[in-house]
């Protein structure tokens, strides 16, 4: 009995033996095929209408911000939803918007509509859907699967994420050449449909808080929760600092392979690839690791390995040598990400998990376009390399500090 036990726990897979817990994987698995997709249309579109590379970033980086205020704004509310309501319904009214959203683009785009001012406008209603959602999604994982693979399962919600990501972007371009941006945004209306059609046929599931405090007041315990717990404050501090300073690497690759390494379209190409397949191989890491003893130890060596391979990107020659680089970067960013939020499930309480993830979901999906701002205003001050190694040095710094200096996250 205990070789069967820790047989099911060595499985990538286990999580999946819980019927509506695979009912929901398999929905964002499509999900996610299309939300890739679209962000790839949307790009192309905002650097065609652009017409110059300036522009372009500008638009962009507006475009971002669309994103992240919503995020930003909503999370502490979205945490009380969380908790309060049937997540099933929650769920269903989320995912209906993002698919109605990425309808009107569709609709905008094939009617010669679609400018920035409506694409900025469906961004933020469909980030604002994404806010609601990530929390109650996040928070009801340990109500479908035994509580020894929920770090299992939130591996494998990575790893549904980001599997996507290597096949997306090359569907939609493809899409693009064949019909315009309208096809993909088209198929991502259909999929999002997915996650609806597996909330119907999962169960129900009550909320989670039973006391009816005052919202703002319920906001409040949420981020006092955090604040007094004495391994997630600092798990979460952790998060925050390296959602500014590191995580934005992502969106600083353009500069280093295009301005840096001179590496043209096909090395950013190649570039961007390496990292987004490095973000499933580190999906795979929680998705196995994650579910077994000492998460602290995951934890710590998956930041380590993120802020250090940032800050080897200062030294990196080539392309050639980047891509490596940017693989094990994109390892310990996902396996970051994955094991606090692991932890996170793992360390509340089913009254608060849904605003304790909230604050999660606001620094994961809302700092980071912030953060992008910081680190481009210090590369523009010392350049992009000095900015990559000072950035993980930082980063690495904190990691040590809080391992030596917080009992209570070696103990998780």
């Amino acid at each position: 009995m205990i070789e069967e036990s820790a047989g099911r726990r060595a499985s990538i897979f286990a999580a999946l033996q819980y019927r509506d817990f695979r009912l929901l994987w398999l929905g964002l698995l499509i999900s996610n095929l299309g939300t890739w997709m679209q962000f790839t249309a949307m790009g192309f579109f905002v650097a065609r209408m652009a017409g110059s590379p300036h522009r372009a970033a500008l638009e962009l980086g507006i475009l971002g911000a669309a994103r992240a205020i919503p995020v930003l704004l909503l999370s502490p509310l979205a945490g009380v939803v969380a908790d309060r309501l049937p997540r099933r319904r929650v769920l269903f009214v989320t995912n209906t918007t993002m698919a109605f959203a990425a309808l009107m683009l569709a609709v905008l785009a094939t009617t010669h509509r679609l400018d920035l001012a409506s694409l900025i406008v469906l961004s933020g209603l469909n980030s604002a859907a994404n806010g609601f959602d990530s929390p109650v999604r996040q928070s009801w994982v340990p109500l479908l699967v035994d509580r020894q693979y929920v770090g299992n399962a939130v591996g494998l919600n990575s790893v549904a994420f980001n599997a996507p990501a290597v096949i997306g972007p090359a569907f939609a371009g493809l899409l693009i050449v064949w019909v315009g941006v309208a096809g993909a945004f088209y198929f991502n209306a259909a999929a999002t449909l997915a996650v609806v059609a597996a909330v119907i046929m999962m169960r129900p599931s009550p909320p989670s808080a039973a006391r009816r405090e005052p919202t703002l007041q319920a906001m409040r315990l949420g981020i006092v929760f955090i604040a007094r717990h004495p391994a997630l404050r600092w798990i979460l501090f952790a998060q925050l600092v390296t959602a500014i300073l590191t995580r934005p690497y992502g969106q600083l690759i353009p500069a280093l392979a295009v301005n840096v390494l001179h590496a043209g379209a096909r090395g950013l190409g190649w570039a961007v690839s390496a990292a987004g397949v490095g973000g499933f191989g580190g999906a795979l890491v929680t998705a196995y690791f994650a579910q077994r003893e000492r998460r602290s130890r995951l934890w710590l060596q998956s930041g380590l390995l993120m802020s250090l391979g940032v800050s080897a990107l200062a030294f990196v020659p080539t392309i050639a040598w980047a891509l490596p680089v940017l693989f094990t970067v994109g390892v310990g960013t996902l396996a970051t990400l994955g094991v606090t939020n692991t932890l996170i499930q793992m360390l509340s309480p089913d009254d608060v998990r849904g605003r304790a993830l909230s604050i999660y979901t606001m620094i994961a999906i809302g700092v980071v376009p912030l953060g992008s701002l910081v680190d481009g205003a210090i590369a523009a001050v010392i350049g992009l390399r000095p900015t990559f190694a000072l950035a993980g040095v930082v980063c690495v710094a904190m990691f040590l500090a809080i391992w030596f200096a917080a009992p209570a996250v070696r103990r998780v």
